[in-house]
């Protein structure tokens, strides 16, 4: 037992070639789950279908069970956005079956462990200086894109006009153009319901992409916590945050 402690804390919070390589399969997982999960929603669930979903569901389930055995608070460590995202995609894969609405649309939320989990931003941070210097960038993309499709999937699931490819297609359609306010009005909603759900992702969509728009043309920032005040956000050539005063170490391609 005490091996395989040490085995999943090495893989999972180690500096080694091997553990590295593991944190990136893990992302490459995430990235391929996400894409599928989008994917396979119009498609009508074959057997095949339903074995890639229990594998899918078995291994989020043991990096679920791995992460919060390594976790010092798992409380705090489940109140986290992208436990609770793991939670739910778990719960639509294993209880989808004994419901009598399809919760495929709520697999989506995968998608937020890549903006949201620690575990795997570090390594970016680490390696990459693009992605270091422009997280907030990727972020606020990926939290549009995220928003994007789960819209779009919820509408095609609960449309009733909506089946198939085309309907897949039409959901996304309706969904960018009500989320950048365009309206060109081929599509419309026809009940009191999808009118205040249409409002709904005009006002969120409208933030969204305020927040990109921003995250793009402010100055850059350096993700770093500042140990003294916690400010999470400094400039790249910092030397002391400008909160607290307090010295801080901001890694640099000279200084690595």
């Amino acid at each position: 037992m005490t091996k395989l402690a040490t085995l999943v804390e090495t893989l999972y919070t180690g500096s080694s070639l091997m553990s590295v390589r593991f944190r990136y399969a893990m992302i490459t997982f995430d990235l391929v789950t996400v894409f599928y999960f989008i994917i396979v929603l119009p498609v009508h669930t074959t057997p095949v279908l339903h074995i890639v979903d229990m594998c899918i569901a078995a291994v989020i389930s043991v990096d679920f069970l791995c992460r919060l055995w390594l976790s010092r608070n798992r409380v705090q460590h489940l109140s986290q956005v992208y436990v609770i995202s793991d939670i739910v995609v778990l719960a639509s894969i294993i209880l989808n079956p004994f419901f009598g609405v399809d919760l495929s649309f709520l697999r989506v939320l995968r998608g937020l462990r890549l903006a949201y989990s620690e575990y795997l931003l570090q390594d970016l941070r680490r390696d990459f200086a693009f992605f270091r210097l422009r997280e907030h960038i990727f972020v606020a993309f990926l939290n549009m894109l995220i928003f994007l499709f789960f819209v779009a999937a919820a509408v095609f699931t609960f449309s009733e006009e909506a089946q198939g490819v085309d309907g897949y297609i039409n959901a996304i359609y309706f969904t960018v153009a009500t989320l950048t306010t365009t309206g060109f009005g081929d599509i419309t909603p026809t009940t009191n319901t999808g009118k205040i759900i249409t409002v709904f992702i005009m006002i969120v969509g409208v933030t969204l992409f305020v927040n990109l728009a921003r995250a793009i043309f402010t100055p850059l920032k350096v993700n770093y916590t500042c140990k003294t005040c916690g400010l999470t956000r400094h400039d790249p050539d910092a030397v002391h945050c400008k909160h607290c005063g307090t010295i801080v170490n901001i890694k640099t391609k000279g200084a690595e």
